[in-house]
C-alpha cells in the first residue's frame, strides 16, 4: 500500500503543473488579444485634441466617430456642456490621421431621419496650415429634422393649391371647359374660323366674302391683261405716230418744207407789193403818164397774183397732209 500512494501521487503533480502551464498560456492570450484590439483601436497611439462646439449635441456619444470622405479619423472622448451654454465635444484624432485637418477644415453635425448623428470634416485646400493641437471650431448643423416643419408646411400649401386647382368652379376647369367647347367648334363644317368668330353662320359669311372677293380679284386680273394688252397697242400706235410724224421724211419734215416754201413766196408777194405801193405813189405823183403806169401796174397784178395761186397750192397741200385743219386769209390792197 505505501508503493502504490507515491505512485499515485506523481501523476497528479504533473496534471496540476499541465493545467497550470494552459491556464497561464490562456491568461497569456488573452492579455495579448486585449492589447492588439487596444493597438488596433489606436489606444497606444499617441493623438492631438479638437473641440468642437455647437448649439445641440443630440445624438453624439462618447466613442462617436469624426469621419473625413468616410473614413473614421478620430473618436469622440467626452461631451460637457460649457460655460456659454454650448455643447463641448473633445476629439481625439491620431497623428496619423491629423494631417487631413488644416486650418481651413469645416465642420458638420448632421442629423438624418433615420440613424445617429454623424460628426464629418470637409478640407477644400489641402495646402492650407495643419490644424494646430486643442484648437476649438465651431459645427455647422444639417439637421434634417429641422427641416421638416417647414417641409409639411409646403406639402399643405401645394395640397391646398391642388385641390383649388381641381376643384369643379376653377379657373383651370374653365379653361378646360373653354378649350373643350372651342374644340367641337373646331370640328365643325368651316373649322378653326368656327371656333374664332363663334358660330358656323359667321363663318359662312367669312367664306362667302372670301368667294366674292376672289371673283373681284379674277376680274381685276382678266382687266389687268386687257389695260396690258391695250398700253401694247397703244404703245405700237404711238411708236409708228412718232416715226410717221417726228421720223425721217414723216410729215413734220414735209410741212417745215412747205412752210419754208410758203414763207419765201409770201415774202416775194410782200416785195411785189411793195413795187405796186411804190408805183401807186409815182401813179398819184405822175399823173400825165397814166397809160404807161397802168401797163407797169396789170403786169405787177399779173405776177402777183401768180404769186398768189402758188402760195394757194401750197397751202392746199399742206392741208392735205398736215391733220390739223385751220383757216388762212390773206389780204389784198
Amino acid at each position: 500500500m505505501s508503493e502504490e500512494q507515491p505512485r499515485l501521487a506523481e501523476p497528479s503533480e504533473k496534471v496540476a503543473l499541465k493545467a497550470t502551464l494552459l491556464l497561464v498560456l490562456t491568461f497569456a492570450l488573452l492579455v495579448g488579444f486585449l492589447l492588439y484590439a487596444l493597438y488596433a483601436r489606436g489606444t497606444f497611439e499617441e493623438t492631438q485634441r479638437l473641440v468642437l462646439m455647437t448649439d445641440n449635441a443630440e445624438g453624439v456619444s462618447v466613442g462617436s466617430d469624426l469621419s473625413f470622405s468616410g473614413f473614421p479619423i478620430g473618436r469622440v472622448q467626452r461631451i460637457e456642456l460649457a460655460r456659454t451654454g454650448q455643447a463641448r465635444i473633445e476629439i481625439a484624432v491620431p497623428h496619423s490621421q491629423a494631417h487631413w485637418l488644416r486650418s481651413g477644415s469645416m465642420f458638420t453635425l448632421e442629423r438624418g431621419l433615420v440613424g445617429g448623428a454623424r460628426l464629418r470634416a470637409f478640407t477644400t485646400d489641402m495646402n492650407d496650415p495643419l490644424l494646430p493641437d486643442g484648437a476649438v471650431r465651431e459645427v455647422l448643423r444639417g439637421d434634417t429634422t429641422d427641416e421638416l416643419p417647414a417641409l409639411v408646411a409646403g406639402v399643405k400649401r401645394l395640397v391646398g393649391n391642388l385641390e383649388q386647382m381641381t376643384a369643379h368652379d376653377s379657373d383651370i376647369n374653365r379653361s378646360l371647359e373653354g378649350l373643350r367647347t372651342l374644340a367641337d367648334r373646331a370640328g365643325g363644317r368651316y373649322g378653326l374660323l368656327t371656333a374664332l368668330l363663334g358660330s358656323e353662320e359667321e363663318a359662312r359669311k367669312v367664306v362667302g366674302a372670301i368667294d366674292r372677293m376672289d371673283k373681284v380679284l379674277a376680274s381685276l386680273e382678266s382687266a389687268a391683261r386687257r389695260i396690258d394688252s391695250l398700253s401694247g397697242k397703244a404703245e405700237q400706235t404711238l411708236v409708228k405716230a412718232d416715226r410717221e410724224l417726228l421720223g425721217e421724211g414723216g410729215i413734220a419734215q414735209e410741212a417745215q418744207a412747205l412752210v419754208r416754201e410758203l414763207s419765201a413766196m409770201l415774202a416775194d408777194a410782200r416785195k411785189s407789193l411793195e413795187k405796186v405801193d411804190a408805183v401807186l405813189v409815182d401813179a398819184q405823183g405822175i399823173a400825165a403818164d397814166t397809160r404807161a403806169a397802168t401797163t407797169d401796174l396789170q403786169s405787177l397784178r399779173a405776177e402777183v397774183e401768180a404769186s398768189l395761186r402758188k402760195a394757194s397750192q401750197l397751202i392746199d397741200e399742206l392741208e392735205r397732209k398736215w391733220p390739223f385743219r385751220r383757216e388762212a386769209e390773206l389780204n389784198l390792197p
